[in-house]
C-alpha cells in the first residue's frame, strides 16, 4: 500500500495561475473567486499533485503524510 498524501492550498497566497490545475487536472480545481483547491484533500500520493506543488508560482500548495504529517512539499530544511 502506498503513501497517503493531505493537500492544502493556501488561498491567501494562491493567484489562480491554474497551472495546479494544468500539471494534475484530477487533483485540483479552481473555484467562482478563481482560487484554487484539491478535489480530494487526502489522497493517494500520485506524481501529478506533486509536479503542480512544484511549480506553484507562489508556493501555495502544501503537502503531508497524512497520518503523521510529516511534509512532502514543500520539504522541510
Amino acid at each position: 500500500m502506498g503513501d497517503r498524501w493531505h493537500v492544502e492550498v493556501d488561498r491567501s497566497l494562491c493567484i489562480g495561475s491554474a497551472q495546479c490545475v494544468h500539471r494534475a487536472p484530477a487533483g485540483f480545481r479552481l473555484d467562482s473567486g478563481m482560487q484554487s483547491h484539491p478535489v480530494e484533500p487526502d489522497t493517494d500520493a500520485n506524481e501529478s499533485v506533486l509536479a503542480a506543488a512544484e511549480n506553484c508560482p507562489v508556493e501555495a500548495i502544501m503537502i503531508t503524510l497524512v497520518g503523521g504529517g510529516e511534509a512532502v512539499f514543500p520539504p522541510e530544511d
